[in-house]
């Protein structure tokens, strides 16, 4: 006797007995079971399919962030002669940018809920090509500032927008985590990350350093001419939906009085921090009293893992661009290599975080990829100490290897425990504030990596540096140890209802 069988969702017990819809039955409902007298179950709605069109414009849109933040490093040194300034003034060009992006990634990510990914999208990615126009053409050391700063307020808006494209396309076809795209997104950031300086410094050894600007304008274009093909347009948006604007200003004065004191650290600049706390016991009692707050802090009180994600994404970052930095300038400075050739060196290391993220993105654990990375990161801090001006090369290259372990495990399990972590309706606000996390690591780096190479890049100042960061680093371990909430296993897709 023919049995039926049941759906694979469905638990042991038989299947219930269902009448299907003759308009929609195919052959073999029509027959019906001959053993029950009943046609059989109509099969199940196909899943709808990720929309793949989206995949190119969101990857690329992710990569020029933090491309532009790392490819400057090589380019500093040849600015600095350009235009005769030091290497104080020249590190504004690094500066500028994590302030404008630490701002910005929130607000247009704000404005992203609000008014949805592609008209924010193909914005920030005109600002990207205006900036690379004044960069290309810059004049003096103030207007290539100028133009670093619109370079981060135009990529502030690509991140966001991916995240929350993406967490639409979940919604629409059941995907709780797609984990395909949330990878490629980390590969995409992190690897390209890494491979900056090197890019870097074959845009410097074939044009000079005006390059490093130049390159932005084709990467617009391109971004605007696939978002304008494959992004969806926006849902229109219901009137009484509103922007906190004072929110959004009270926010950008906090953050600014902040990274300014961060990025020159002294007692003659302890006000600034004054300052902030003003603006900070400002801005909670406005968001509190708000009934559309910019940043809905009631959520974040409530929500405990999601705030130790970005204490854990400030403090991996702390330790990631330390090591870019860091290393990057000893290679030119301290081991006397020219800056294509730091930039070589360095590259193994963005293949081994794409190698990495690519593996490890296929596991759904969280906390193991946490672990791995944050080991990886503590031992090519180690590294770090043993190196000196007669390191051989392959000495270089196996630092180098342990440093990308980290970028493709650690900015991964971040980005995915965001998105199973914060509200959707904000989840370009919270992915947003992941970014502004990161640069404050960044900025928190570039003060260490300015206090201990005060007098140059020198070996002992790498040493000094590979100090903090061990310390960081077991820090950032004990954090991931502690947070129980990252052995929570979730399922791909949505249950069945």
């Amino acid at each position: 006797m023919t049995q039926t069988t049941p759906h694979p969702t469905d638990s042991a017990l038989p299947a219930p007995r269902r009448s299907p819809d003759p308009a929609t039955a195919g052959p073999a409902a029509a027959l019906g079971d001959p053993a029950l007298g009943d046609p059989a179950p109509a099969a199940p709605p196909a899943t709808p399919a990720f929309n793949h069109r989206l995949i190119v414009p969101l990857l690329l849109g992710a990569t020029l962030n933090p491309i532009n933040s790392s490819m400057i490093a090589i380019a500093l040194v040849p600015i600095g002669a350009a235009f005769g300034a030091s290497p104080a003034s020249t590190a504004w060009l690094v500066s500028s940018l994590y302030l404008a992006t630490a701002i910005g990634q929130p607000v247009i990510g704000r404005l992203v809920d609000r008014f949805g990914a592609r008209p924010l999208y193909l914005t920030g990615a005109a600002l990207v090509g205006l900036a690379g126009v004044i960069g290309t053409a810059a004049p003096s050391l103030s207007v290539l500032i100028v133009a670093r700063v619109l370079l981060g307020f135009g990529t502030s808006a690509q991140f966001p927008a991916a995240m929350h494209t993406v967490r639409g396309e979940a919604q629409r076809t059941g995907l709780k985590t797609p984990s395909g795209i949330l990878t490629a997104l980390s590969i995409s950031a992190q690897s390209t990350m890494v491979i900056g300086p090197t890019l870097g410094g074959a845009l410097v050894s074939v044009g000079g350093w005006r390059f490093v600007f130049a390159i932005n304008i084709p990467l617009a274009l391109v971004c605007i001419a696939l978002g304008t093909r494959s992004l969806p347009k926006s849902k229109t948006v219901p009137n009484e939906s509103r922007i906190d604007l004072v929110g959004m200003a009270l926010f950008a004065a906090m953050l600014t009085s902040l990274l300014l004191f961060l990025m020159n650290l002294s007692v003659d600049n302890l006000y600034l921090l004054a300052v902030a706390a003003v603006f900070a016991a400002v801005f909670a009692r406005v968001e509190l009293r708000t009934g559309e707050p910019f940043i809905d802090l009631r959520i974040f009180g409530g929500n405990t893992p999601l705030l130790v994600t970005y204490l854990r994404q400030t403090l991996t970052y702390i330790l990631t661009y330390s090591f870019i930095y860091g290393f990057t300038q000893w290679l030119e400075e301290g081991r006397g290599l020219s800056a294509s050739e730091a930039g070589l060196v360095v590259l193994p290391t963005s293949l081994t975080a794409i190698v990495v993220a690519w593996f490890s993105g296929r596991r759904s654990g969280i906390r193991s990829k946490l672990i791995v990375g944050t080991a990886s990161i503590i031992a090519a801090s180690g590294g770090l100490l043993i190196l000196n001006r007669a390191s051989a090369i392959w000495v270089l290259l196996a630092v180098g290897l342990l440093a990308g372990a980290t970028q493709g495990m650690n900015g991964l399990a971040n980005q995915n425990a965001l998105f199973r972590q914060a509200d959707a309706a904000r989840m370009g606000t919270a992915a947003g504030l992941l970014r502004t996390f990161q640069y404050l690591g960044a900025i928190l780096s570039s003060a260490a990596v300015a206090i201990v190479f005060r007098t140059g890049a020198s070996s002992g100042g790498l040493h000094e540096l590979a100090v903090v960061m061990i310390g960081c680093g077991v820090l950032l371990l004990a954090v991931v140890l502690a947070d129980r909430s990252l052995s929570l296993r979730t399922t791909d897709r949505e249950p069945t209802r």
